[in-house]
């Protein structure tokens, strides 16, 4: 059985992009999965959806014998999550765990101009 919150064990890791409705339950959120994205919601992969706000989220993960849903609520910060589009991204460990920390899942470009003294 899989360790609950053990992201070792997964296998894909999936981030929602833009905004979720996170009034939805487990049913709303595997549906979004299954037709909109075309994904199993079954497989043992993570999916991760953020609301208007960007200090919660909500996750669901099949545990082979039901749904886990996730939800937290960070007290202070938020996440940095893509807001681009209605698209879905497979995110590493590595990037899930900058995401879960208030970290951004892209390493930002610093772009200098010609000529410019630093």
């Amino acid at each position: 059985m899989t360790k609950l919150m053990d992201f070792r064990q997964l296998k894909q890791v999936y981030l929602v992009c833009g905004k979720t409705d996170l009034r939805k339950g487990i049913d709303g959120l595997a549906t979004i999965v299954q037709e909109q994205f075309e994904l199993d919601p079954f497989s043992p992969a993570l999916f991760l959806f953020c609301g208007t706000r960007r200090d919660r989220f909500k996750a669901i993960f099949w545990e082979g014998d039901g749904f886990v849903l996730l939800y937290k609520r960070y007290e202070s910060g938020h996440l940095q999550w893509p807001r681009s589009a209605s698209e879905v991204r497979q995110l590493t460990h590595q990037q899930l765990e900058w995401l879960l920390t208030g970290l951004a899942i892209e390493p930002s470009v610093h772009r200098v101009k010609p000529g410019a003294i630093y």
